[in-house]
């Protein structure tokens, strides 16, 4: 009895609390006064009209919308556009930034010039020849229309009348060339900083500057790097394999496959690895002329063209745009133009003899423009690792220093990749000037590696990314045509799934599958569908090939470029030609060679590549080239997996 008096008390109490809240909560409905005048045939018309009324500004905004996205020429202004779309600009951040502050360069180091340790070349360049008015005119027909406040003229007008101004860009090119002065008129430059964050007034750091150079000035240094780049061989001028940027058919993608590929087999074969990311400062800002002249002279470049590259380099000056203002000019003592043709190759010059360095430890590398990754592998039982890696990079920074070059030490990194089966390895970074624990997993070059090679982290945050994406885009698709959003998601997302998938080769299909799933609920917002529509039908009519044939086409178009000899040749040995003991027919059909699969190397992309290709047909493998090879594995594999 007494149980049964407590629960009724507090059933009681419960319906108290909760008739309270309602009484709080709801709200009398207001009364509308009525007007005698206000007959159903008014009403009628006002709904009219109201309707009509947000019609027109649905129709207005779709236009306005469609009108913006399809107008961006490239991807970078796309993002912008898009962007801008989902959250109009806010007002510039008030800050006490001075011009002193924003144009002062930090690295200006004085001019001390050494001999670099750089075999000389037998290779002589000692002048340019002149250029030909077709082929000027074709370099200012395929200009990018981008135009900079230090243009005479905007860049458009200039290749709207390239067929008149031709002769005289080519006098001015070739005069430059022949006499080896390049113009002083167009060695200024105009700096438009891009605060990554909000900074006080007592920081002059946390800018991302963008140079903005005279149209002239990129011609012209473009010629220049053009003749060099013929005239003298590759591997002389740019001079490392193992550099990956600003080449052509080199990618950040050949560079991680790379480097991937060995942690993987290393792995296969009872080995643990280490992976050192390694970032500079500044770094096309402090490379230092007399260095890089010094270099150029070692490797063949002579005479008029050597002074031309000098001309180029000194007596260059930048000025800071800041607010619709623009600051006193300042003298630049030290760096490469960015933004430029030949500032990258320059650069990749500068840093050549790195690579000696770091195979003087035993060590592996690869480099992406100044992004840096070393590597060793070594036996389960090797104690002197962390003794081995504290001197390279003590050696590493030495080598900066002498070239006035900066680690960035905040963004140096050690990721680990224990052998199979796993055990605890107790490396770490300890040296003077970094101490560097590994990580669980490292960012490098845009892609999540963790220390088991499985690329569930990469995976995971591509997806979280994508839908992101695609929640912002639906927000706005009521606005959008269908191939305005066509446009927007192949852009924006599906750009993502294809960026460096080729890491994704061998991986089981549960891995990968929320990239399949961000792909269909893609499709499923082209056409506006339910999220759980049936997704092939839509696959077909864009056009679009699922995530595993995807990776397929990735792979076996790096097989044609490596088979094609047009591939990085560190991608050589991963894909190598079939040759038979004896004559046979089969050997035109430009098969590679299958090695024999051991235990751990199924997932190698030397062991899944070579059997893919040679189940190609005949056809498709001896391609006349690699444009028709692309159409047709692509008919081949949306036959495959859509319409079979």
């Amino acid at each position: 009895m007494v149980a049964e008096t407590l629960l009724k008390r507090n059933a009681d109490r419960s319906k108290v609390e909760k008739r309270r809240l309602v009484e709080k909560t709801t709200r009398p409905a207001r009364s509308s006064q009525s007007h005698p005048w206000l007959n159903d045939t008014l009403q009628s018309l006002r709904t009219s009209l109201r309707a009509a009324e947000q019609k027109c500004i649905t129709d207005a905004k779709k236009a306005f919308y469609t009108d913006k996205i399809l107008s961006s020429s490239n991807s970078h202004k796309l993002f912008s556009t898009f962007k801008t779309l989902l959250n109009p600009p806010s007002p510039p951040p008030t800050n006490n930034l001075s011009f002193t502050q924003l144009a002062t360069p930090e690295h200006s180091l004085p001019q001390t010039p050494s001999s670099p340790t750089i075999s000389s070349s037998t290779v002589s360049f000692s002048s340019f020849f002149p250029v030909t008015e077709n082929c000027v005119s074709k370099l200012l027909r395929c200009s990018h229309p981008t135009t900079c406040p230090l243009d005479p003229i905007p860049t458009k007008l200039l290749q709207a009348i390239a067929p008149t101004v031709a002769a005289a860009v080519t006098h001015v090119i070739n005069a430059s060339l022949t006499s080896g002065t390049f113009p002083t008129s167009l060695k200024h430059a105009q700096v438009k900083p891009l605060l990554k964050k909000n900074i006080s007034s007592s920081k002059s750091c946390g800018e991302l500057p963008t140079c903005l150079s005279p149209p002239f000035s990129v011609q012209n240094h473009s010629k220049g790097g053009f003749q060099a780049d013929h005239r003298i061989p590759l591997t002389k001028l740019s001079a490392d394999p193992y550099q990956s940027g600003f080449k052509k058919d080199y990618s950040t993608e050949t560079a991680l496959l790379a480097v991937t590929e060995s942690l993987k087999e290393a792995r296969a074969t009872g080995k643990s690895s280490v992976l050192i990311l390694i970032d500079l400062s500044a770094a096309f800002d402090t490379v230092n002329h007399g260095f890089l002249l010094s270099t150029l002279s070692t490797m063949g470049i002579t005479e008029k063209a050597h002074a031309w590259f000098e001309s180029y380099l000194t007596g260059r000056s930048f000025s800071v745009s800041w607010l619709g203002q623009s600051s006193t000019v300042h003298h630049l003592a030290t760096g490469v133009p960015q933004g430029s043709v030949l500032g990258p190759l320059l650069f990749a010059i500068y840093t050549t003899s790195l690579g000696e360095i770091i195979r003087s430890h035993g060590f592996s590398y690869h480099c992406y423009a100044d992004d840096t990754q070393v590597y060793l592998s070594f036996p389960q039982d090797d104690h002197t690792v962390s003794a081995r890696i504290s001197n390279c990079l003590s050696d590493i920074s030495k080598w900066m220093k002498s070239h006035h070059l900066q680690l960035n030490l905040s963004k140096t990194e050690l990721l680990v990749i224990p052998a199979k089966p796993p055990i605890q390895h107790n490396i770490s970074i300890r040296n003077d000037f970094l101490s560097q624990a590994p990580s669980k997993a490292v960012r490098n070059l845009g892609v999540v590696t963790d220390e088991h090679l499985t690329f569930k982290d990469h995976v995971a945050s591509v997806a979280r990314s994508c839908r992101f994406v695609l929640y912002n885009i639906r927000k706005i698709r009521p606005y959008l045509t269908q191939h305005a959003t066509q446009v927007l998601v192949q852009s924006t997302v599906i750009s993502r799934l294809d960026y460096c998938n080729a890491l994704l080769t061998g991986l089981p299909g549960c891995t990968v599958r929320p990239l399949q799933m961000v792909q269909n609920a893609a499709a499923c917002l082209v056409f506006n569908q339910p999220k759980r529509a049936h997704v092939t039908p839509l696959f077909i009519e864009l056009h679009w090939l699922p995530l595993a044939a995807r990776i397929k086409f990735k792979l076996l178009t790096l097989a044609y470029k490596v088979r094609d000899g047009t591939a990085p040749i560190y991608l050589n040995p991963l894909a190598k030609a079939y040759v038979s003991a004896w004559p046979l027919w089969s050997s035109q059909d430009r098969r590679l060679a299958v090695p024999t699969p051991r235990l751990g190397q199924s997932r190698l992309f030397s062991c899944i590549v070579p059997q893919m290709w040679n189940d190609l047909p005949s056809t498709t493998r001896t391609a006349a080239s690699f444009s028709i090879f692309k159409k047709l594995l692509k008919t081949l594999l949306f036959r495959e997996h859509l319409l079979n």
